[in-house]
């Protein structure tokens, strides 16, 4: 069957599309940033760049498609995410629509029986919308969904391991359905083969009924650690979110929408889709099991991308989401001599500003039992995967492009640095220099939060040092 896969760069599409494939499917992925997509390196997948704001873009991957997942949210993007899902599904379909779909297959969230959340209100909305054409749409609805990276799965694991002893607010108390990811997906495949399904609505969720507050014991007892949870009737949706924004690498803006959810019971009725599509279902403790199973598999991932790729080095109290410190600077240098300067950081080289602090950074991790700055690097100029460079190994090169750096040294979490050239359409160059940093608990958190402003002191002089000395061999050559 013929399928696209729009929002393929998120959570769930980004476990999907290799579901879809080997189940033997023709698959179309589209995403805003194909460069994500490319970076996935999906064999035999075709990746084009849609974006469901802006409608005329979504015509070429809908073309010729018979069923459409449609994997869309804005929910990171601040207060205005329902007007921009409303916008995003309304464009979705008109072009499907013209298109010739033969189906829309949706993933929503389940509701509660009384007061919606904002968050829990659009995705119901975004379903409507969707429904209000001729395309047949099937709308699953999930509450919690166990599997690493997950938003909420997120925000628990943090809490369990990080926390000895904490108070929250009433809703830990709320209940609902966790459901394994891979359970999940299985039904979202399958959909493909029960044409039943068309035009109707489900509800899913795992095999427990379980609180809040029983999964992160449940979560803590798994991972070998024990819990006391004081929940408090003081403790509001919104004073929650600013909590969990400094004690969890979950952002604000993820996190607020999510525990406005949370304040009623979400339960699912399953029966209807069960008795079509039979899935022996994975309690939360197998589903936790499997989570930690997958992290520890996995290779270190080719591109550093926020929310769907990550390195945990086999560390689980390694937080998904990263804290990140960003700069970037515009060079009158072209593309190649820029590049030249980026491939050749570190080692003798230096790096190009507050080389002091640097090196005594790598005194610090010397002192901590650390490598330090003493491998330097293996060739002044030249970098391959893998190279040593000071206290970082190379994750990642492509040439002219991005270079991205693995740390090594000492710290309370995983840190990556990223330094992205590209050409610009005046002409010259930008350097974007990224450092993103997943900490493992509260002693991660307390070791970046009091270095924001120097990391971000440092980054901006590097990278504006970067630049100026690409334009400067530039002139000379």
């Amino acid at each position: 069957m013929r399928v696209l896969v729009c929002g393929a760069s998120g959570y769930i599409g980004t476990h999907l599309v290799p579901r879809l494939l080997a189940a033997g499917h023709a698959v179309r992925a589209s995403s805003r940033n194909a460069d994500v997509l490319h970076a996935r390196a999906w064999p035999g997948v075709e990746v084009v760049a849609a974006d469901a704001q802006a409608e005329a873009s979504l015509d070429a991957a809908l073309r010729n498609v018979e069923v459409a997942y449609y994997l869309v949210h804005s929910m990171a993007s601040g207060n205005d995410f329902a007007r921009l899902d409303r916008e995003a599904a309304r464009n979705f379909r008109r072009a499907a629509e013209r298109a010739g779909v033969g189906r829309i297959i949706y993933l929503g969230g389940l509701q509660p029986g009384g007061e919606q959340s904002a968050h829990l209100a659009s995705r119901a909305e975004t379903g409507d919308v969707l429904r209000d054409g001729s395309v047949p749409v099937t709308e699953i609805r999930a509450g919690i969904i166990v599997g690493a990276g997950s938003a909420a799965f997120e925000v628990i694991r943090d809490l369990a391991l990080h926390l000895r002893v904490m108070t929250t607010p009433r809703w830990v108390r709320s209940r609902t359905q966790p459901i394994a990811l891979d359970d999940l997906l299985t039904y979202l495949e399958r959909l493909l083969d029960t044409p039943e399904t068309a035009g109707r609505t489900f509800e899913v969720g795992g095999p427990e009924v379980l609180s809040y507050e029983t999964m992160m014991r449940q979560f803590a007892e798994v991972n070998g650690r024990k819990v006391t949870i004081i929940p408090l009737p003081i403790l509001s949706p919104r004073i929650s979110s600013y909590w969990l924004d400094l004690v969890t690498a979950v952002p604000r803006n993820v996190a607020k929408p999510l525990i406005d959810g949370l304040k009623h019971d979400l339960l699912a009725n399953d029966a209807p889709i069960r008795t079509l599509i039979p899935v022996r279902l994975h309690t939360y403790r197998e589903a936790i099991l499997a989570a930690l199973a997958m992290e520890r598999a996995q290779a270190v991932p080719a591109r550093w991308t926020e929310g769907a790729l990550r390195y945990r080095a086999g560390r689980p109290e390694v937080s998904f989401y990263s804290k990140r410190a960003t700069a970037t600077r515009d060079s009158s240098a072209p593309v190649e001599a820029l590049w030249d300067v980026v491939a050749s950081v570190g080692g003798k080289n230096g790096w190009y500003a507050y080389n002091g602090l640097w090196r005594l950074r790598g005194l610090l991790d010397r002192a901590l039992g650390g490598t330090g700055m003493r491998r330097g690097r293996r060739h002044p100029s030249e970098v391959r995967v893998g190279d040593a460079i000071d206290w970082w190994r190379v994750a990642s090169v492509e040439p002219g492009q991005r270079l991205t750096l693995l740390a090594e040294m000492k710290l309370p979490g995983s840190a990556v640095l990223e330094f992205e050239v590209a050409a610009r359409p005046d002409g010259g160059s930008r350097l974007t220099t990224t450092a993103r940093f997943h900490p493992a608990g509260v002693f991660g958190l307390l070791y970046w939060i009091p270095l924001i402003p120097v990391h971000g002191a440092i980054f901006d002089r590097m990278t504006e040092a970067m630049a100026r000395q690409a334009e400067e061999a530039a002139a000379t050559r």
